[in-house]
């Protein structure tokens, strides 16, 4: 498997008055400077095909790729049970010094599983910082969302434990810790305990993870569960976990108008701004208890 990070050699340059003054480097005038090894968060291509045909590309940090790449179809409206995921296996590829890169893996659908026509393919490298950048049009963006799950648990969460969600999220980033460079997804419970958490360079790599790991685990839908992410709640966030059957999305961040949007007309309670001590519920506030009244606004911060 791939390294998760990397080495670097860089110059750390510190004011003066932050850092001891004794190192022998040349410096500018109340400022010091230091040779130093950093960790970084590893950045590769990962290409999916499905039966051997190319699919897409996109940038991620190497890690729970099986997950990474379930995750990805579930979000892309191809399969929405473990068992129309036959297989996955990783194909031939190698560096320049001839070693395994695993950045190609081959998916094997079910045989009556709709593939996608070649408009809808994702005909462009898609980055790291985006989930839809490979799209061909904003109509394909929007999947058709699977109807509220008739049975399962339905999500009532105090807004004390909702709260801790960031705090909790943070303290288990094994990955930020060492690098400061990535993103991170947990699912919770409605107790607040950690159910998955996956990190990655980019936002929705991380969801498409934990989406992907509740796929491979035969837990879909997620209903009764929170999904708490690091960064902003975006469109594409909300679809993840809409598709996914999760009914809280709770981001340190903001989220856009089409979020927004899209969780009102999903049924998703989406949840911004969450800082520990206060929050903005924009949709669906039902699932929260212990929240403070309504007035005549958009939206209402948990003290």
């Amino acid at each position: 498997m791939g390294r998760i990070t990397q080495r670097k050699r860089i110059t750390r340059i510190l004011r003066e008055s932050d850092n001891a003054q004794d190192s022998t480097q040349p410096r500018q005038p109340g400022v010091t400077s230091r040779s130093k090894v950093d960790l970084l968060a590893v950045e590769e291509p990962l290409e999916l095909r499905l039966a051997g045909e190319a699919f897409t590309v996109t940038m991620r940090t190497p890690g729970h790729d099986f997950e990474l790449v379930a995750g990805f179809l579930v979000a892309e409206g191809l399969i929405g049970r473990s068992e129309e995921l036959r297989g996955l296996r990783y194909c031939a590829g190698a560096d320049e010094f001839g070693n395994q890169t695993y950045n190609v893996i081959d998916c094997d659908l079910d045989p009556f599983v709709m593939r996608p026509s070649i408009s809808e393919k994702r005909n462009v490298l898609t980055t790291s910082a985006c989930g839809i950048c490979g799209t061909t049009s904003i109509d394909a963006v929007e999947k058709t969302l699977p109807p509220a799950p008739e049975r399962g648990p339905q999500l009532s969460i105090s807004a004390e434990t909702m709260l801790k969600l960031p705090d909790t999220l943070r303290d288990q980033q094994k990955i930020f810790d060492k690098t400061g460079g990535v993103h991170a997804a947990g699912l919770f419970d409605a107790e607040g305990h950690l159910i998955c958490l996956r990190e990655d360079v980019g936002r929705h790599n991380a969801v498409d993870k934990v989406v992907g790991w509740g796929l491979m685990e035969n837990r879909l839908p997620l209903t009764g569960t929170v999904l708490q992410v690091s960064g902003r709640a975006s469109f594409e966030l909300v679809q993840k976990a809409a598709l996914a059957g999760i009914e809280m999305l709770s981001a340190v961040g903001a989220p856009s108008s089409l979020a927004v949007d899209l969780a009102e007309r999903a049924g998703l309670t989406l949840v911004g701004f969450s800082r520990g001590k206060s929050a903005n519920v924009y949709t669906h506030d039902h699932r929260v208890e212990g929240r403070l009244e309504l007035t005549a606004q958009d939206t209402f911060s948990v003290e």
